[in-house]
């Protein structure tokens, strides 16, 4: 097995547990609009883009919208989650994050960002890692979200490293398949239950070395 070049981490639920902060800003929307919007059913909204959020959500409420009344609603949605966003602070990054990035870089491995997030910028910036990455690829450069690789594939092509040599960190099912897409290896963080088709799941980067993750080291 090859030692892999490059990192390339999905943000919500990897890096930052900002999930919780969207699942708030569908429900508040869910409650405007007249109906309970349940957490088991965000499920369904790990990984994929606003626009898509937003049609699940309305399909959960049996509502109908215009195109204009939808494009009205997700930036209200995305107004309210960058409210929850912008006190996130340092603490707010995920146990162990910092410091298996750091030995990530201190082996020469490249750090790479890969997310359907159009907020991704604001957000590593509030929580102080944005100097840990070597390119950020977020839902202002892609035109596909996940399960497509385009995400993946445009930061393996950012960084100059085969998809071969990367290694994608995913907590949710459409970004694992993202990454089967682009060629690359997977390691699921969350529930293995859920996360099987990725070739190593951990509950999380606290006490974590690379090592650990049998990539070749």
């Amino acid at each position: 097995m090859s030692q892999p070049q490059a990192f390339l981490f999905d943000l919500d639920g990897v890096l930052v547990d900002t999930a919780r902060f969207h699942y708030l800003a569908w429900r508040r929307l869910a409650h405007q609009l007249g109906f309970e919007f349940t957490e088991k059913q965000n499920e369904a909204l790990k990984g994929i883009s606003r626009m898509e959020s937003l049609e699940i959500v309305l399909q959960v409420g049996n509502i109908r919208l215009s195109p204009d009344e939808k494009i009205r609603y997700a930036v209200e949605k995305n107004e309210y989650y960058l409210q929850l966003c912008s006190r996130m602070t340092p603490d707010d990054l995920l146990p162990g994050v910092a410091e298996f990035i750091t030995e990530a870089r201190g082996k020469g491995i490249l750090i790479g960002l890969g997310s359907v997030s159009k907020n991704a910028g604001v957000i590593l910036d509030n929580v102080g890692i944005r100097h840990f990455f070597d390119t950020i690829v977020d839902g202002t450069r892609i035109t596909r979200s996940k399960p497509d690789p385009e995400v993946f594939l445009t930061g393996a092509a950012d960084l100059g490293i085969l998809p071969s040599r990367c290694v994608v960190f995913e907590d949710a099912v459409s970004g694992l398949e993202a990454a089967r897409r682009a060629g690359m290896r997977c390691i699921g963080i969350g529930d293995p239950t859920i996360l099987h088709a990725a070739d190593k799941v951990i509950p999380g980067f606290a006490g974590i070395s690379i090592a650990d993750l049998g990539l070749g080291f």
